[in-house]
């Protein structure tokens, strides 16, 4: 037996107040977590939307956690329009990144070649987008490379960054040799 009208309509604004709520403990989690967010350096609209949020860049520098003195930064394109501001738009993969040595290098613990040094959701399910740590040992060179990645399909769309490992200032004459912390 189809629905009343009234039913239809009831039901759609239970559904509408779902999502709202929903929305809304995303973006509170989102702020409970800004700790763990990188820096937003700032930020530029590409396109005009009227009535909701401008599609932007966006540029944020990210410390390594793992590795004292190397800093990367990385841009990525953030979805504005109702779909952006609620928080459910799906995040494109095109993202750029640049890392460079900030301070003596000094390694905190043995590292896995590969391994994560950031990692971010870009869409509400299923994408995140990752910042992966690796040692160019003959050359004594960090490689960093940001992707992102699906459930079901990942990105060939890439970026790539290498830190070479100097000296830093006359007090710095020890330069760390990278092959021999990672795993």
């Amino acid at each position: 037996m189809p629905c009343a009208p009234r039913q239809t309509y009831d039901r759609r604004l239970r559904i509408s107040l779902l999502l709202l709520m929903a929305a809304l403990l995303a973006s509170a989690a989102t702020a409970a977590l800004a700790a763990d967010e990188p820096d937003l350096i700032f930020r530029r609209s590409t396109v005009f939307k009227l009535l909701s949020p401008n599609d932007k860049l966006a540029t944020y520098g990210v410390d390594d956690p793992e590795v004292e003195g190397v800093a990367c930064h990385f841009t990525v394109p953030e979805k504005g329009g109702v779909k952006g501001w609620l928080g459910v738009a799906e995040q494109v993969s095109d993202i750029s990144l640049s890392c460079s040595q900030i301070g003596p290098i000094h390694f905190k613990e043995k590292l896995g070649q590969g391994d994560d040094m950031f990692r971010q959701r870009r869409s509400f399910f299923f994408k995140k987008m990752q910042i992966v740590r690796g040692c160019d040992a003959k050359r004594n060179v960090l490689v960093y490379m940001v992707y992102s990645d699906k459930l079901i399909e990942g990105s060939p769309k890439n970026s790539t960054s290498s830190v070479p490992i100097m000296p830093w200032g006359a007090a710095d004459s020890t330069v760390q040799k990278c092959g021999e912390f990672i795993q």
